[in-house]
């Protein structure tokens, strides 16, 4: 199977493609620096191909798909992996901030998937694997322009699953929990000022993401795993959880929502017109 996977230079991408070639699949893999590039082909030679790529510059996408295209003889899985996060307190952000954040995670992610549908659906077939996180559908304190960002890409890619459908084209949201990638070290940026009254909440979320870095339960590789599973599936879910954490907090939330919802669902009914 011929893959294109962003950011494949470690983390998810990585395990991700290794676990791929090894089992003598093709992978095109999105990198930023030309050191990467050389080092990625290393792993399979004439089926690892690497392109240079920055997601946030749309006419570099657009050349990349089409590169990838070319050289995988055809795109049949999207991953769109690539992305970062950002741990601040909404007021200790700026608006660039959240504009960053977006423009990687969201808007990245949609260009390659505008850039790449064209193809799949002149062939009525793909999968499109959408890297979310469980952040996507619960919350902590001090990462709200991360959540934001995810939350975003849960919605799209909802709608996208319903547009695409009857092309034959299959949209799944990856929504991993705690998994020891470089995400809560290297690829973790930071605001640039704090402000003490936010250190019970949004304080309290830093240094527990310091605290947990490296030592997170999730295997990348099992995580590998579980998308190459799926994506072999005939029926693949559109909502994949990764990760016991994961599955804890997003049965926490819906119990929480459900709960909610029921309380003040006579408010919530009260506001239609009478029937007449």
């Amino acid at each position: 199977m011929n893959w294109l996977i962003t950011g494949v230079s470690s983390g998810f991408g990585r395990a991700l493609s290794e676990l791929i070639l090894e089992k003598g699949g093709k992978v095109a893999g999105t990198v930023r620096k030309e050191a990467d590039k050389a080092e990625f082909e290393k792993l399979a030679p004439g089926r690892a191909f690497a392109i240079l790529l920055d997601v946030t510059d749309e006419a570099a996408v657009h050349r990349g798909v089409a590169e990838a295209e070319e050289k995988l003889g055809g795109i049949e899985v999207l991953v769109n992996n690539a992305g970062y996060g950002f741990e601040g307190a909404l007021e200790e952000a700026t608006l660039a901030d959240f504009r960053a954040q977006f423009d990687v995670n969201v808007f990245g992610a949609v260009a390659m998937m505008q850039a790449t549908l064209p193809y799949l659906r002149s062939r009525r077939a793909g999968h499109i694997l959408n890297i979310s996180s469980m952040g996507g559908l619960a919350t902590f304190p001090g990462i709200s322009a991360y959540h934001g960002s995810k939350f975003a890409l849960e919605g799209i890619s909802e709608s996208l699953a319903k547009e695409v459908k009857h092309l034959g084209i299959k949209v799944t949201i990856i929504e991993p929990g705690g998994f020891r990638t470089d995400w809560a070290g290297r690829s973790m940026r930071h605001v640039e000022r704090t402000i003490e009254d936010y250190e019970p909440s949004a304080g309290w979320s830093r240094k527990r993401l310091a605290e947990r870095n490296g030592r997170q339960p999730g295997d990348p590789r099992k995580a590998a795993e579980a998308m190459l599973l799926i994506v072999e599936s005939p029926e693949p879910p559109l909502h994949l959880l990764l990760g016991s954490d994961a599955l804890q907090l997003a049965g926490e939330k819906l119990g929480a929502l459900q709960t909610e919802i029921m309380k003040w669902a006579p408010v919530s009914a009260g506001t239609d017109y009478p029937k007449q």
